[in-house]
């Protein structure tokens, strides 16, 4: 049987995303020129919820995007021609040239989504500055990226799964460890 242990409950998801929304605020001195834009599938539920915190916090709403790296992995590979990728599509409501586009992700771990994330926005137009907001930042990196708005680092071993849920998709909101 696998063991599962709790890394962020539901308040602790809530008190994280409160935290991130703040830290944005602060980093970007407020969210003029600043867009959200949620990696699916997760990370558009994060980012509409960051949407929200912000919004609360300072009285005026940020636009919210969202983008599917289907496309953009490197580790996409079709056998046959009966084999297509299944694409969620890329909406992102303006033009991201000479904005601040803030991706969000649930769990950042090799850094292989990220990447293929910013090569999606940067095929919509030339952001002045990209940064990346993860609910959990897991380690074992592949590439060189790094998160600037962190909910949890959790150090985990290879063999571990980290499992974001979200209400939206899974009923319930927590993260936790399993065993592979």
């Amino acid at each position: 049987m696998k063991e599962e242990r709790t890394i962020l409950d539901e308040q602790a998801v809530r008190r994280a995303l409160t935290r991130i929304s703040h830290e944005i605020i602060e980093r970007n001195k407020g969210i003029e020129s600043c867009v959200l834009v949620g990696i699916k599938t997760r990370g558009i539920h994060i980012a509409k919820r960051l949407a929200e915190h912000i919004e609360r916090i300072e009285g005026s709403s940020i636009p919210v995007g969202e983008v599917d790296i289907t496309l953009y992995r490197d580790d996409l590979s079709v056998k046959t021609s009966d084999e297509q990728p299944e694409l969620k599509g890329t909406t992102i409501p303006l033009d991201v040239t000479n904005q601040t586009v803030i991706l969000v992700d649930d769990v950042l771990y090799t850094g292989r989504t990220v990447r293929a994330a910013m090569d999606a926005v940067i095929d919509e137009g030339r952001p002045s500055q990209i940064q990346l907001a993860v609910l959990i930042d897991r380690g074992h990196r592949e590439l060189p990226i790094r998160p600037d708005f962190i909910g949890k680092n959790v150090p985990t071993s290879k063999s571990e799964i980290v499992v974001c849920n979200v209400e939206e998709e899974d009923k319930k909101d927590g993260v936790v460890i399993t065993s592979k």
